[in-house]
C-alpha cells in the first residue's frame, strides 16, 4: 500500500484490478471519504475535492473531522516473543514500553 498526504490529510492508495482505477481512502477521520482516478494526477485531484465535501459536511454538522486518538493500543503477543522483547529492553536500560516506543517512533521515519 502507499499513502498521499492531501492538505494534511493522509490518504491510502490502492489499485484496484476489477475497476482498472487507483482508489484512495482517507485515514484518522471520523467518516469516511474515499476517490478514484485511473492517473496519479487525477487521484490527487479527485482527493481534493472528496476531502472537501468531507469537511464542508463536518463543519455543516459541527463534527470534528478528524479522529482523536487516545495514544494507547493494546498487543498481544505469544509469551515468547514477550520474553525476547523483556530480555532486549533490559539490554537497553528501557522498560518494553520505552524500547518498542524508540523502535516504533525509528521505523515510523520510513513510512
Amino acid at each position: 500500500m502507499n499513502t498521499m498526504t492531501i492538505n494534511g490529510y493522509h490518504a491510502v492508495i490502492a489499485y484496484d484490478e476489477e475497476i482498472d482505477m487507483f482508489r484512495g481512502e482517507f485515514t484518522g477521520l471520523n467518516g469516511g471519504a474515499d476517490f478514484y482516478a485511473t492517473d496519479i494526477t487525477n487521484l490527487r485531484k479527485e482527493g481534493e475535492m472528496s476531502l472537501k465535501v468531507f469537511l464542508d459536511a463536518c463543519k455543516q454538522r459541527g463534527i470534528e473531522p478528524k479522529k482523536h486518538y487516545s495514544g494507547k493500543f493494546n498487543l498481544r503477543v505469544p509469551p515468547d516473543l514477550h520474553e525476547q522483547l523483556a530480555t532486549q529492553a533490559a539490554a537497553h536500560g528501557k522498560s518494553i514500553n520505552a524500547w518498542v516506543l524508540d523502535l516504533l517512533y525509528e521505523q515510523s521515519t520510513h513510512l
